[in-house]
């Protein structure tokens, strides 16, 4: 599931395309925003699918193998340790994985099986997929270890699937690490014998408000929190701010006034994490201390008033 940071960036994105774009409107690209968060499940399920793929492929390939005239003793007894997998066995009788797919019509696999084949081969080429094919113990701790190898090692830094994955959505670039981090996590908590069942994109409807609720308000009162930025950073002319910290700062000024339960400190932690990934090698310094002194100056003139959680 998306978590706060990512839906930080997310609406950091967004705010800064909406300022580059000289746009004004909110709505259009609010919903903009929520579709850019939506399609990452798509990403997510994409992934997920292209493991059934590639077994589905070494099966067709076996069983060709068996139709030789002259097949080799190897091809008519051939080793079914991949094929046989448990965990992706478990995956692809899943029936919310196929649900969604079908109701969201990603038949992407089908149309472009040549990333399948791709990463089929990489995996042949591999010692992951010797050692596993020789591996003697069959379990479904083994057949897990091994798929979670195969994604993390094959899969994830595949680099034609990365560019075929950024022609389908310009977004997907900052996404993919995340929505790779997540398929993995999915992939852990799988049991033995139990159904694969997809996860959930938001972690509740607290998690969705925010998106809407920090991108509106860091909108709406950007030319406000403009001045306070003035105001509280006399030595800065508010031009030489990058755009990318000015546009963090007035993110965590939202988040202070709007949401009193989150802590004051947590807060300016995230968006110093982020000024890391995202803005200058000096970003994360002006951040912590512009953040600091607003965050100081607002609770006196109790502007910032925190409740439950928020307190910590």
């Amino acid at each position: 599931m998306i978590n706060r940071r990512h839906i930080r960036v997310k609406v950091m994105q967004s705010v800064y395309a909406m300022q580059q774009s000289h746009n004004d409107d909110i709505i259009r690209e609010e919903k903009f925003l929520k579709h850019s968060i939506l399609k990452m499940f798509d990403l997510y399920v994409l992934n997920i699918r292209l493991l059934v793929e590639v077994q589905k492929l070494a099966a067709k390939k076996i069983a060709l193998s068996k139709k030789k005239i002259l097949a080799t003793q190897e091809e008519l007894k051939p080793n079914t340790k991949f094929i046989d997998n448990k965990l992706i066995n478990a995956i692809a009788e899943s029936i919310s994985l196929e649900s969604y797919l079908e109701m969201n019509n990603l038949k992407n696999w089908e149309q472009e099986k040549e990333y399948v084949r791709i990463i089929f081969e990489e995996l042949q080429k591999s010692d992951l997929y010797k050692k596993y094919l020789n591996t003697s113990e069959d379990s479904f701790k083994v057949d897990k270890a091994f798929v979670i190898d195969f994604f993390k090692e094959i899969i994830a830094p595949n680099e034609k699937l990365a560019d075929y994955y950024e022609d389908i959505m310009i977004s997907w670039v900052d996404d993919i690490p995340f929505v790779n981090t997540w398929v993995v996590r999915s992939l852990n908590k799988q049991k033995n014998n139990t159904t694969f069942t997809l996860g959930v994109l938001y972690k509740d409807t607290d998690d969705e408000q925010f998106v809407s609720d920090l991108f509106r308000k860091t909108i709406l009162k950007e030319k406000s929190y403009e001045q306070d930025i003035t105001d509280k950073t006399p030595n800065w002319e508010t031009d030489r701010i990058a755009d990318i910290d000015m546009i963090l700062i007035k993110m965590a000024m939202t988040e202070f006034i709007n949401f009193p339960s989150i802590p004051t400190r947590v807060t300016i932690n995230e968006y110093i994490e982020i000024s890391k990934d995202y803005s200058t090698t000096k970003s994360s310094y002006f951040i912590n201390g512009v953040l600091d002194k607003i965050s100081k100056e607002f609770t006196k003139e109790k502007r910032i008033v925190k409740i439950g959680r928020g307190l910590l």
